[in-house]
């Protein structure tokens, strides 16, 4: 079944506004980690997350647009202009296609995922995050993952595994992706903001909550807001992230 970005009624993206090639890129090995289509946007200078107050450019968050199955890179800009239009934003496209559709990692059926695979495309979106870091010049500066079912999959994933490379999440209609894995990752230090439907049928609430379990056994915070409903994400939900990123920004700005 197809994730479904809901109408939030923004404004269109000027695709050609915000493309960086990542041929363009100097260093080799960079340009290796960085080779596959994405999309970088600078921000406002000193644009603050969620707050929409000016702060220091150097500690100013970036956001990482992780799309669910069947959207883009260019598609989940959206969501990002929902929660603050001036961040600074960069947001991959997943490598993997199932029914000519994008996905972040494999499954083998509805709801029941390849975790070897999961394993691999965290690694590869932890080298780009790095890689990304360097080639863009944004220093120390906090990335926060934000992703939509595949992508919030992706992005729990990659922060239960390299959370040295990521360690802030906002996750609509995500689900624990590392079923069957021993994981005994330091997550001290690591936030999460959990969005979810109680009456989700592609991300069951079991599943949920056993993602808000092992990341809090393994140190990290962990937010959660349920809702009633299914998959998706709701006006609510965005202005329930809004206020997480603009509480989270006051604490680690």
């Amino acid at each position: 079944m197809l994730d479904e970005m809901p109408d939030l009624d923004l404004p269109d993206i000027d695709r050609a506004d915000s493309d960086h090639a990542a041929a363009s890129l100097a260093d080799g090995r960079e340009r290796s980690a960085l080779d596959w289509p994405h999309v970088f946007r600078t921000g406002a200078p000193g644009a603050s997350v969620g707050s929409g107050e000016a702060g220091s450019e150097a500690d100013s968050p970036v956001l990482l647009m992780l799309h669910g199955t069947g959207g883009d890179e260019r598609e989940i800009l959206n969501l990002a202009d929902a929660l603050d239009p001036t961040a600074t934003v960069l947001a991959p496209r997943g490598r993997v296609t199932e029914g000519g559709m994008l996905r972040w990692f494999r499954r083998l059926s509805e709801g029941v995922f390849d975790v070897d695979d999961v394993v691999i495309r965290a690694g590869e979106l932890a080298g780009f995050i790095a890689a990304a870091r360097q080639s863009y010049g944004l220093g120390e500066r906090s990335i926060i993952a934000v992703g939509f079912s595949n992508g919030a999959n992706i992005a729990l994933a990659t922060a239960l595994l390299h959370p040295g490379v990521l360690d802030r999440v906002v996750a609509f209609s995500g689900m624990f992706p590392l079923d069957g894995r021993a994981l005994t990752t330091d997550l001290t230090g690591t936030a999460v903001l959990l969005l979810n439907g109680r009456s989700d049928q592609m991300a069951p609430l079991d599943s949920a909550d056993r993602a808000t379990r092992t990341l809090t056994e393994l140190g990290a915070r962990v937010d959660r807001e349920l809702r009633e409903g299914g998959h998706g994400i709701t006006e609510t939900d965005a202005a329930t992230a809004r206020s997480w990123l603009a509480r989270l920004d006051e604490t680690h700005g």
